[in-house]
């Protein structure tokens, strides 16, 4: 892997106190290391630390030099289940760090269960083992899977024991680092447009538009505030219905769509009670506390668009509704698209006909459907397509696909010209049954580190996933990102 030096940065310094508060880390009683992202420490220059180095920056939180001198905790409102909540904020979490990679992007180094802010509320500002083992595993199948997601990059467990009401308490506790392209959520700007800030709303607008959507530096070219807002609207537009799409391609339900957790990025990021699904269905839920199902699998989508009004909402303090009104009607269309580019990539075929293309993945998904096959299983055999066709039908749904009524889908899935058919030879694609973060494996991962300290399942699994990752070998997604930088 070619040297990558690291590049420190502070443009969120660009946006004054009214966007967040200095806060001071929490002091925790043990710093066991538990998990370390070196692929990405390697691309952001951070590959050479060692252990304490490592513990001091991101157990301690002693300043990355030339970055930010102190932690930011930021300051945003949301959309909770539908309904607006004044109250939020980094209750338990601040930006540590902000830096550039190979590609000269603008990241942030952000935390989560690093301590009180002045948003916590009553909570305490710590994030339980259990809860950082989970987002890692997640934020490291959903990129393996392609999907656009923040990168789990550092977990240590730090020695206190938490009182939950969701989990067998006290429970062990930790402190996340998550790597992402920005923090900067919908809610950011609603709680500037609840206030009536306008120049507040301008002056994020701008931010985004230089520091994240254009060049990714300084030198893009001066728009007017009210064109900046609405190009920026226009571009976070695009990037939610990838976001969605490649949720619903990878068969993942989030579980809380909030306005809160959505960036303007387009990143997937901050995973809870998330799930993937172990057959399709439309109206599975992820979190025990969805009643409605509100954000229920199939209706992702659709609070995506949801949470994209309530953006173009606090946008309008500063731009005419003319052309974000525009940007929302393009959503179905940018969605569409995406769903399809994005099941065909999970797949490894090449698009075709786009009207030939949408009747194949509604056959195929009907069939899902209707015969509850597995998700991944179904999307492991048929990898590369007719490249996989002699696996597939010694697999353990072998059976399912000889029934006449998955004699069309398997007859389309075949004749689709697969990319790179060399990949389905990988290892990875040999095995008879692929990598699953369904519950029930999760929770066996969970029970020996809860029971005996014992992480080899853990371990084990993040082996897997990064060989599958490497086996579908997608381009870097900065190599295939456009030049606005996501």
């Amino acid at each position: 892997m070619q040297h990558v030096p690291f590049r420190p940065e502070r443009a969120i310094l660009d946006l004054d106190s009214r966007f967040h508060a200095v806060v001071e880390p929490a002091s925790f009683s043990e710093h066991k290391l538990r998990w370390r992202n070196q692929r990405w420490a390697e691309r952001v220059g951070l590959g050479a630390l060692d252990d304490d180095a490592w513990t001091s920056h991101f157990g301690r939180f002693e300043p990355l030099d030339g970055s930010l001198d102190r932690p930011l905790a930021l300051a945003y409102h949301g959309h909770q289940f539908g309904v607006y909540n004044p109250q939020l904020g980094d209750g338990r979490g601040f930006l540590f760090g902000q830096l550039r990679d190979g590609a000269g992007r603008l990241l942030d180094l952000g935390t989560k269960g690093s301590g009180q802010t002045p948003w916590s509320r009553s909570g305490d500002g710590r994030l339980t083992l259990k809860g950082g083992v989970r987002e890692v595993l997640a934020a490291q199948l959903l990129e393996a899977l392609g999907v656009y997601t923040s990168k789990a990059f550092s977990l240590f467990e730090t020695g206190e024991a938490l009182h939950r009401n969701d989990e067998p308490s006290p429970t062990r506790s930790s402190v996340l680092v998550r790597l992402s392209h920005s923090h900067v959520r919908f809610g950011s700007f609603q709680r500037l447009a609840h206030i009536e800030d306008a120049e507040g709303v301008a002056l994020l607008a701008s931010y985004c538009g230089r520091r994240l959507i254009e060049t990714g530096t300084a030198d893009a070219p001066t728009q007017s505030p009210a064109s900046s807002a609405a190009a920026v609207f226009e571009t976070v537009t695009a990037a939610t219905a990838d976001l969605a799409a490649s949720w619903m391609a990878a068969g993942f339900v989030h579980g809380v769509l909030n306005t809160d957790n959505m960036v303007v990025t387009g990143e997937s990021f901050d995973y809870g009670p998330w799930r993937f699904l172990p057959y399709a269905d439309p109206n599975f839920i992820a979190a025990y506390f969805d009643e409605t199902g509100l954000y229920r699998f199939g209706r992702q989508p659709t609070t995506a668009a949801w949470n994209l009004t309530q953006l173009a909402a606090a946008i309008s303090l500063v731009t005419d509704a003319a052309p974000l009104e525009a940007s929302l009607r393009a959503y179905t269309v940018h969605y569409q698209r995406a769903f399809q580019r994005r099941c065909f990539s999970i797949l490894g075929l090449a698009p075709g006909d786009a009207e030939a293309d949408l009747d194949l993945l509604k056959r195929l998904f009907g069939w899902m459907t209707a015969t509850r096959a597995p998700w991944r299983q179904v999307f492991h055999d048929w990898f590369c397509g007719a490249a996989s066709e002699r696996r597939a039908m010694a697999g353990p749904l072998g059976a399912l696909y000889l029934a006449p009524d998955f004699t069309e889908v398997r007859s389309a899935l075949t004749a689709r010209t697969p990319v790179r058919p060399d990949r389905a030879s990988h290892p990875v694609f040999q095995e008879t049954s692929p990598v699953d973060l369904y519950l029930e494996t999760v929770e066996a991962i969970w029970e020996p580190i809860a029971a005996r300290d014992d992480w080899s399942k853990f371990e084990t699994i993040l082996q897997r996933i990064s060989a599958e990752r490497d086996a579908r070998d997608a381009p870097h997604e900065a190599e295939t990102l456009p030049r606005r930088s996501f």
